[in-house]
């Protein structure tokens, strides 16, 4: 009976030695989906994984030079008229390689008003307080062709007409010699004062299709009273010269309209 009971308790403690089967195959597993139950030495470290890239959006480095044209100070806040038309389709626009701001554009009127640095003389335009009359003469300041002309470019002429084409009360028709880029310059009387905002040139080469004569100095600008109710509209008064303001010397006048007169630049990501 003694080696019986001696036999039976050997057996029961190597029983209790020896893991069960099926109790070892499940902890196994559940090792492979749950996190050990006590601390396990880490493993030697190693570089983080690098993150997925995220998708390719354009960057101002992208952006290239699209196209250029004029834009004169109207405020001492640093508010900029232009046409509407050199500023469409910019993802970006420059001043002086500074960037500045789209405040308002109307297609209608071709105009747009932008935002840069105070001017730091304080110098801007003024503009004339009535409209030009017909034969004036007019002075018109721009960047034409940037990038094969330098410069402040300076042409003069007279007030043609004061309708533009097919009778558009908006513009009238002006002599001054213009070029690409000078959309957005300023047209000023012999006072100084602006009378209006460079616009277009008469497309010569289609008139001549058309009519077999080539026209010759046909341009237009938007009429200064437009400029004006288009500022009122965007919350910019207008600075208005005297009445009876004298004539300039040409000389001075190519002077202060280089003192108030930038080139602006559009940039976006080429297509």
């Amino acid at each position: 009976m003694e080696g019986i009971a001696s036999m039976a308790t050997i057996l029961a403690e190597a029983g209790q030695d020896q893991p069960n089967e099926h109790a070892s195959l499940d902890a196994m597993r559940e090792g492979m989906t749950a996190p050990p139950a006590t601390p396990v030495p880490s493993p030697a470290p190693q570089q983080p994984a690098a993150a997925p890239a995220p998708p390719a959006t354009p960057k101002p480095s992208d952006q290239a030079l699209q196209g250029s044209g004029t834009a004169f100070f109207v405020s001492e806040q640093g508010h900029l008229i232009t046409n509407a038309h050199v500023v469409e389709g910019c993802e970006a626009l420059k001043i002086d390689g500074r960037p500045v701001s789209l405040l308002a554009a109307d297609e209608s009127f071709d105009l747009a008003l932008i935002k840069a640095a105070p001017q730091e003389a304080g110098v801007v335009a003024k503009f004339a307080p009535r409209p030009a009359g017909l034969n004036a003469d007019i002075t018109v300041a721009g960047y034409p062709l940037a990038g094969l002309l330098s410069g402040l470019n300076v042409t003069r002429g007279s007030v043609s007409s004061l309708k533009g084409l097919g009778g558009d009360a908006i513009r009238m028709q002006i002599s001054a010699p213009v070029q690409p880029g000078n959309s957005g310059g300023p047209a000023v009387d012999a006072a100084g004062r602006v009378v209006g905002v460079v616009v277009s040139k008469l497309d010569a080469k289609l008139v001549a299709d058309a009519t077999g004569d080539i026209p010759q100095n046909v341009n237009f600008a938007v009429r200064g009273e437009i400029a004006k109710l288009f500022m009122f509209q965007n919350g910019v008064e207008p600075v208005l010269g005297d009445e009876d303001a004298p004539t300039i010397d040409p000389v001075t006048l190519g002077k202060n309209l280089e003192g108030v007169t930038r080139l602006v630049e559009c940039y976006a990501v080429p297509k």
